[in-house]
């Protein structure tokens, strides 16, 4: 995979179009329940957004979804207010003190698919570092809602979020690199495990993953999602993370907007102590248990 690739394989509908091909493919004509996580929830979101008829219900882990854009309304009988200009974040957080830079940003660079493949700590330092800064082993992830999306309230983020602008993420997460005791004491994430993910990732690189953060700066992939513009969740849906995961409250409003506006029939959202993002490895019973019981629920 290749930086200047073509990016329509990575687009949102296409990424639906994929599951319902391996939905067929698997011999099914709908599913009890998607579940995405990360970078998977949104793309589980728009499937049971669009296709509910196929996905009968939705599970969204870590990354709430805030709803879809609307399209500007009675243009044609009311002149539009003149639009006022809206704030550039990537400036705006290169003018705090430090500078700072948003990770997504930096993820849609030419330079950051070598800086994490080939860091100089090394790729099994390099993740395990990353999964432990942003795991409920680091202390300094204590997430709270932003009162705003803005500069000032995006430089509370944790710096794998918001980043320092001299620093790749390689760099950026070294500092928070687990001591020995700590990683022969992590059971969730034990060191012959991530050597599977060292060796893929050794052998892939991370361009292909990294596409879908350049997708949404592509006017022509973004048009494509005004087709369901104002749409809402009609099936059930439900929400889970880690009590120390800041990516439920990334961005200011959508884990209350996924609650109130963007789901019809929103069942509940949990926030699992003693995880943090990967809340699917540090407390996999809980999840399991949350999912079945979710669909259990949905059935009757």
């Amino acid at each position: 995979m290749a930086f200047d690739d073509d990016l329509a394989p990575f687009s949102t509908l296409n990424r639906v179009r994929d599951m319902l091909a391996l939905v067929a493919a698997l011999g099914h004509r709908d599913l009890a329940c998607v579940v995405g996580h990360d970078f998977g929830s949104p793309v589980a979101a728009w499937c049971a957004l669009t296709r509910p008829d196929v996905f009968r219900a939705v599970v969204m882990m870590s990354a709430p979804f805030g709803g879809t854009a609307r399209l500007p309304f009675n243009t044609a009988n009311v002149p539009p207010a003149p639009a006022a200009s809206a704030p550039d974040m990537d400036a705006g957080l290169a003018a705090l003190t430090p500078p700072r830079k948003h990770y997504q940003t930096y993820y849609t660079t030419r330079e950051a698919n070598a800086n994490m493949w080939k860091p100089a700590q090394g790729l099994h330092a390099f993740l395990r570092a990353y999964y432990h800064a942003k795991g409920a082993d680091w202390p300094g992830n204590t997430p709270h809602p932003l009162a705003a999306n803005t500069p000032a309230e995006f430089a509370k983020l944790p710096r794998y979020y918001v980043m320092d602008a001299g620093l790749g993420m390689a760099e950026q997460v070294a500092a928070d690199m687990p001591t020995p005791a700590q990683i022969a004491a992590c059971p969730w994430l034990p060191d012959r495990e991530l050597a599977v993910y060292a060796s893929e990732y050794g052998r892939t690189g991370f361009q292909g993953g990294l596409q879908s953060y350049r997708v949404g700066r592509v006017p022509r992939l973004s048009a494509e999602l005004m087709l369901f513009a104002g749409r809402t969740i009609d099936v059930p849906a439900a929400f889970i993370s880690g009590t120390s995961d800041w990516g439920v409250f990334q961005r200011a409003g959508s884990f209350e907007a996924m609650q109130k506006t963007a789901c019809t029939k929103f069942i509940g959202a949990e926030l699992v102590d003693g995880a943090g993002h990967w809340v699917q490895q540090e407390q996999p019973a809980r999840v399991v248990e949350f999912v079945i019981q979710f669909v259990r629920a949905t059935r009757s």
